[in-house]
């Protein structure tokens, strides 16, 4: 079997994230405490208690999802004797998770990936002032309908598709009346469904280049080694491995399109045949349903759920 380790986005948070992980497991603590100690902030406590509203927060959701994400590898690691890298062959994350991906893979520290994603949470809020963006999802509408429909309501203002994430589902991201047009544009075209997402920013488009070019400086000065298996690129959507141009990807991948269904084409054109996701939810295992019923999803982020998989490789 050939397998690839996904790891989940933002809107995959939820208070209790961790928590069960943290009392069962050393391993998982160790990684939280590594989180806080490098943010210098109880990160943990806010999601293992909430408030929901804290938590959702971008600089917040971010990294919480990252350490989560690294607590399910950890103990799968320490408790559980798995090598990651010798019984998978590919990871892949969608937007944040491209970070934990990374650092599954051994490319960048948990220390450094924190703080790399409580910096992009922060640029990427800062970049637009509240209530300017707005993000939709529009179902029922594959990606050359969903850029048709960007392409006649922008009228001059910045609107394009922030994430394709497979199924019949396209999230379109600028600013906000660009995006309420293109909700009308694609209600006339015949999607099915076209709603505005509670995001507190317009993430993947144009607007994002300041946070674009926070990264950037920011990455500029972190260690990446090279990933221990490739890691699928959001902006490229095939495995990268390469650490300067991973880089520059993540740098693009602030501002460009999350290709996640092509993404998960490709996994499976490299003969993978299970994805197992690590971390907070179950958003990815549900996509990859949609895009491709042949490739099995497998959730893993209780301890339940990760000894059972354990036990299968």
């Amino acid at each position: 079997m050939s397998r690839a380790y996904l790891f989940p986005g933002q809107g995959s948070q939820a208070v209790g994230m961790g928590k069960e992980l943290a009392e069962a497991f050393s391993a998982a603590r160790e990684v939280f405490q590594e989180v806080d100690d490098a943010l210098s902030q109880k990160l943990s406590k806010l999601m293992f208690e909430g408030p929901e509203s804290d938590l959702t927060l971008t600089e917040n959701a971010q990294p919480a999802l990252m350490a989560t994400s690294m607590a399910v590898v950890r103990v799968a690691e320490k408790e559980f004797g798995v090598d990651l890298a010798a019984k998978g062959a590919y990871a892949a994350g969608h937007s944040l998770g491209e970070y934990s991906a990374l650092c599954a893979m051994g490319a960048l520290s948990i220390a450094d990936a924190a703080r790399l994603l409580k910096l992009r949470g922060q640029s990427m809020q800062k970049a637009v002032p509240v209530g300017e963006g707005a993000m939709a999802a529009l179902l029922g509408a594959e990606l050359d309908l969903a850029q048709q429909v960007v392409a006649e309501a922008a009228q001059g203002e910045v609107v394009g598709c922030a994430n394709d994430n497979g199924g019949g589902q396209v999230v379109i991201s600028g600013k906000k009346s660009a995006v309420e047009r293109a909700i009308e544009v694609a209600k006339a075209k015949g999607v099915k469904r076209a709603m505005l997402l509670p995001v507190s920013a317009p993430f993947h488009c144009a607007m994002m280049q300041p946070a674009a070019d926070a990264m950037a400086e920011a990455l500029g000065k972190v260690q990446l080694s090279a990933p221990k298996l490739p890691v699928v690129s959001n902006v490229t959507a095939k495995g990268e491995s390469d650490p300067d141009d991973i880089k520059k990807l993540l740098v693009q991948q602030v501002t460009g399109l999350v290709r996640w269904r092509e993404s998960m084409i490709w996994l499976k054109a490299q003969g993978t045949s299970q994805v197992a996701e690590l971390g907070a939810g179950k958003v990815l295992a549900g996509l990859m349903k949609r895009i491709d019923k042949e490739v099995e999803p497998v959730s893993v982020g209780l301890p339940a759920e990760l000894e059972a998989w354990a036990k299968t490789l």
